[in-house]
């Protein structure tokens, strides 16, 4: 089977790459390149993700995340291909949930970057799609696995350097979705004809807090968890020095 493949140079797409080695045969696209499809299956991995330095032009992410995919989809519609996978993101929804967030939730994004994955959305939505071929929107929580270059890498060296942790009086939970989860349920979009086309959000089965994530960071590390609960109340007023 041969795939066309979007972000091969990204996180997810450098995983996709080696988990799908001897398994598929996968053609890479760069973006600016001339293409044509002559595949079974799209995977459009490619995309403008959060700039955690905020030093992002607003446009970048409508050009990459809503127009490239408009263009790769196109190109899908006109072609002989049989499946599209789109990796889209929870934050095309919302920025924050209270409870669980399912896929009949009406989207209310607040970035840049959910507003443009939500276009994207839309325009796959919109178009008439033959009875022989099937679309997949995925919207992973955060991914996590080897090269990682997120907020939860970030966590990582935190950790790595010893500093404490001094949010430890808040209680929360929230999801993760591991690449090797996802990567899976890629395989079996693809090989099971019985999966309905449609929108998924993708995440593991247990949500955790981020004091148990940061006690399992710190184990792999053989170092031991510094978590300090300081009063929520000195919190906030702390938080009020900055913007």
């Amino acid at each position: 089977m041969k795939i066309f493949l979007t972000g091969a140079s990204g996180f997810i797409g450098k995983n996709f790459i080696s988990y799908f080695d001897n398994k598929f045969s996968v053609d890479t696209y760069k973006r600016g390149s001339n293409f044509e499809i002559n595949h079974e299956v799209v995977v459009h991995l490619a995309g403008k993700a959060h700039d955690l330095k905020n030093t992002s032009m607003d446009s970048e992410y409508y050009e990459v995340n809503t127009n490239l995919t408009k263009k790769i989809y196109k190109e899908f519609l006109g072609s002989k291909a049989k499946v599209f996978i789109l990796l889209s993101s929870v934050k095309a929804v919302a920025d924050s949930v209270d409870g669980i967030l399912t896929e009949d939730l009406t989207p209310s994004p607040e970035t840049h970057y959910g507003k443009s994955k939500l276009l994207a959305e839309q325009y796959i939505l919109s178009q008439h799609l033959s009875d022989s071929k099937r679309f997949f929107i995925l919207r992973p929580c955060m991914v996590h696995g080897p090269h990682n270059r997120g907020n939860l890498n970030l966590l990582y060296k935190l950790i790595s350097k010893n500093i404490p942790w001094i949010l430890g009086s808040y209680e929360n939970k929230r999801s993760y979705c591991s690449i090797e989860n996802l990567l899976f349920i890629i395989y079996e979009i693809i090989h099971n004809d019985n999966i309905k086309s449609g929108i998924y959000n993708v995440a593991d089965d247990i949500p955790i807090s981020t004091n148990e994530l940061i006690s399992i960071i710190a184990k792999s590390q053989n170092k031991k968890a510094k978590i300090f609960k300081i009063s929520k109340n000195i919190i906030k007023c702390i938080a009020k020095i900055g913007d």
